[in-house]
């Protein structure tokens, strides 16, 4: 479900016109979704670009993605990843622990056996990005950081 609602997630972001002409997603750290995540990407465009599935060791190695899942595995570095990714324009998501909280923009938490989302309005803003009023509806959560 994890890989499917990350396909889906750039059919209702706007990025800044400065982005790069990839139309990557990116998974940093242990990756949860296998192949499942590259044939979910498989045939979808963003802008009329082919996206693509790819896995990079370290946040200075996307930052030509759009969308980077960063895993639960890399929560102890998120301080050096968000660092690493200040000035980008790429949607971070992830499932850690309090993601959204601490400044990413789409954090996946369980309601119930659903897995839904909860959206940071600060991060989103800082990145550059603007989510569709139809994403942000089905989010359980929008906050804005203090």
């Amino acid at each position: 479900m994890k890989a499917a609602y990350l396909a889906n997630f750039p059919k209702f972001v706007e990025w800044p016109a400065k982005v790069a002409t990839g139309a990557s997603f990116c998974v940093l750290g242990q990756d949860p979704f296998g192949m499942t995540l590259d044939a979910a990407v498989a045939g979808e465009t963003i802008h009329r670009i082919q996206l693509a599935a790819k896995r990079v060791s370290k946040a200075q190695d996307a930052l030509d993605c759009r969308v980077l899942f960063v895993s639960s595995s890399e929560e102890s570095h998120w301080t050096e990843i968000q660092a690493a990714l200040k000035t980008s324009s790429i949607l971070t998501v992830s499932d850690m622990r309090e993601f959204a909280r601490r400044g990413g923009i789409v954090q996946f938490v369980l309601d119930g056996n659903r897995v839904r989302f909860e959206v940071n309005l600060t991060a989103t803003g800082t990145a550059g990005l603007t989510l569709s009023s139809e994403l942000l509806k089905l989010a359980v959560a929008v906050r804005r950081n203090p």
